[in-house]
């Protein structure tokens, strides 16, 4: 009977442990969009091709293409990157979400 209660006492202990590392921390998963490269973007005209740039660049999976004076939804994708364009259809900025 002593046994068991004292065993029973150690139960939550058991269940603490440490969490080894290896020394390398998980990276975001594939596909997150990255905001550092978008800037230079800028001021160019919208195409398929700097679409794809822009995809690479970011590292997103989507690309969402706002034209001036469209409404869009405000929910946010770590995975997209929304390209907002100007009234010539150049790219006034670009942003993750």
């Amino acid at each position: 009977m002593r046994f068991s209660i004292a065993s029973l006492a150690l139960l939550p202990l058991a269940a603490c442990q440490i969490a080894q590392s290896n020394g390398t921390a998980p990276g975001p998963p594939p596909g997150t969009c990255h905001n550092d490269a978008l800037s230079q973007f800028t001021g160019q005209q919208a195409s398929t091709e700097l679409g794809a740039r822009i995809l690479r660049a970011s590292g997103a999976r989507t690309i969402r293409w706002v034209p001036k004076g469209t409404m869009v939804t405000m929910e946010y994708s770590d995975q997209r990157v929304t390209v907002y364009l100007d009234g010539d259809n150049k790219v006034e900025r670009a942003n993750c979400g």
